[in-house]
């Protein structure tokens, strides 16, 4: 199947960076990218933050539910020993959490044949780059950017919209602390006062 991507060499290592807001498919494609690999014989990998276990502990999962089993690790040192050798396929979720390390070790898992795959958000809730994403992306083969719906108006959203008043860069949340939102409804300054914009929202309803 041509999915508009050309691909290095078979037998060669090289980066995928799966990127978006929430929302946006990241997980669910790279499951697909993981069940396709499966079907094509290939020893698969998944790795995931310890942080987050919104879903489940041991097992990437979209919000739509689809799950693939992982590993969860605290720190992205800990999984190129965790690599098997025959391994030719690693997968990483929510690489947004790991530290700058985990762009060395995806550098370092390509170099040596394998194809790595790392989903994470590209921007926080302030709509700043996110942590190693951008990194990822300029020394990956092949980058996707996927987008969601906003919530407010329905045009391509490309946005993480916090909807709480936390202010900590990372907060791992049930879905409704977030919504995607277009470039032109995103507030950065939502999360500060939530309710305001929806006192709004029912006054104009």
């Amino acid at each position: 199947m041509n999915d508009g991507f050309t691909r290095p060499q078979p037998h060669s290592g090289w980066i995928e960076v799966i990127v978006g807001c929430m929302f946006s498919g990241k997980t669910e494609e790279l499951i697909k990218q993981m069940r396709r690999a499966h079907i094509a014989r290939q020893r698969c990998q998944t790795f995931k933050p310890q942080i987050d276990s919104r879903y489940s502990k041991t097992e990437v999962a979209s919000h739509d539910q689809n799950r693939l089993a992982a590993f969860p690790v605290d720190q992205a040192a800990e999984i190129p020993p965790l690599v098997h050798a025959n391994t030719m396929v690693v997968a990483i979720d929510e690489g947004q959490f790991f530290g700058p390390e985990i762009v060395d070790i995806a550098t370092l898992l390509a170099n040596s044949g394998k194809r790595v795959i790392i989903a994470g958000l590209d921007t926080d809730w302030r709509g700043r780059p996110f942590g190693p994403m951008p990194q990822l992306m300029a020394v990956a083969e092949v980058v996707r950017k996927q987008h969601a719906i906003c919530r407010t108006c329905g045009s391509p959203a490309t946005r993480t919209q916090r909807m709480t008043s936390a202010t900590e860069d990372i907060l791992v949340a049930s879905s409704d602390a977030y919504e995607a939102r277009c470039r032109k409804h995103f507030d950065p300054e939502l999360g500060m006062h939530p309710l305001t914009e929806r006192a709004q929202n029912l006054n104009l309803s």
